[in-house]
């Protein structure tokens, strides 16, 4: 017998929607049940249910993460947080080498909040899922009082399959390794800036958000033995080579010329004296591959759409220092630290 659809008639989020009771069903069968629409969360459980035959086949190792989203503004030029908490989690699995499958939804919700905002960021959740081909599967609802939040808090955790053989890790860089990163850097951390109205530049910026799980599977078809992969969320591309360098016990030497980074993104830099090396991606990674398959990656990575603008941007060196070192447009060379305080700009 089919069950009579609940309709969220509701403008605005209340506290009710919080409560356990009717406006929660009619806020879940609507708004989350009703745009993730798969037959794992129409069950209504308390938990998601797999079979572990089936995971099995697809590796011997679970990946499992989990990344809470905090933005401002929560709608921005190429996104928002809904595509950005799909994304952030599918990438924080896939750069294990792992395919992922299933992802949670946790809402923290403000009392007030738009209903049609919300709405449209659930919408652009279920099309990043759709399209990183993952699955939605369990979630969770929470409102607290108007001023005790900002507007929409999401957490997603994600549950991924490793394939037999993978083994990649931040400990796993080798002397020689050239590092590639599969684009232009800090466009999710300029877009933001600029999407707060602060600085009124007159420029064209949008995020860099996108699921690299694919590009991440054609780069292991290059080369199975890729050694370390992170993704340059926060702290950018900076932090990452700094936790490589620690990890690895090696020393990492990039070069400033090769380093792709967009005009408009290099422009806001310059004006607020940044280093687009520290902004934030949401779409970027960087790896770490062996020397002589590095053209062969570079080659497979710039042939997907996630990688067409990859670029070798430095090598592994022997040091007793385990640090960073960048060699500059004039010749010289600075040490390139992990971001020490607040990141700006701040995006959650």
């Amino acid at each position: 017998m089919n069950k009579p659809k609940r309709t969220l008639r509701a403008k605005t989020i209340t506290m009710a929607h919080g409560a356990g009771g009717k406006a929660m069903r009619d806020l879940i069968e609507d708004v989350f049940v009703g745009t993730f629409a798969n037959p794992d969360l129409e069950q209504l459980e308390d938990q998601a249910r797999f079979e572990l035959a089936e995971l099995m086949q697809s590796g011997a190792q679970l990946a499992f993460t989990t990344d809470s989203y905090v933005v401002d503004p929560v709608e921005f030029p190429g996104g928002d947080i809904g595509s950005l908490a799909v994304n952030g989690t599918v990438n924080d699995i896939a750069v294990s080498g792992a395919i992922p499958k299933y992802l949670s939804c946790g809402m923290i919700l403000e009392e007030g909040l738009d209903v049609e905002l919300l709405r449209r960021v659930v919408a652009s959740m279920k099309a990043a899922a759709d399209k990183a081909g993952v699955t939605i599967v369990t979630g969770d609802t929470k409102v607290v009082p108007k001023g005790k939040g900002d507007k929409i808090f999401i957490n997603t955790s994600g549950i991924g399959v490793i394939p037999e053989g993978v083994d990649i890790s931040a400990s796993n860089c080798r002397v020689g390794d050239k590092i590639i990163v599969n684009g232009l850097i800090g466009d999710h951390g300029a877009a933001i800036l600029n999407a707060r109205g602060d600085l009124a530049l007159d420029v064209t910026l949008e995020t860099d958000c996108q699921a690299l799980n694919e590009l991440v599977q054609t780069m292991l078809k290059a080369c199975p033995d890729v050694h370390a992969i992170r993704d340059a969320s926060r702290g950018g591309v900076a932090t990452v080579l700094c936790e490589f360098a620690e990890s690895s016990a090696v020393s990492i030497r990039l070069q400033e010329e090769h380093i792709p980074v967009r005009d408009t993104v290099r422009g806001v830099c310059e004006i607020l004296g940044l280093d687009a090396l520290y902004f934030a991606n949401e779409g970027k990674l960087v790896a770490a591959v062996p020397a002589d398959k590095a053209e062969a990656v570079l080659e497979a990575m710039r042939n997907h759409p996630a990688g067409k603008d990859s670029a070798i941007i430095g090598e592994v060196i022997e040091s007793n220092y385990n640090r960073v070192l960048v060699k500059t447009h004039f010749g010289g060379e600075r040490i390139l630290d992990m971001l020490v305080g607040e990141q700006l700009p701040r995006i959650c």
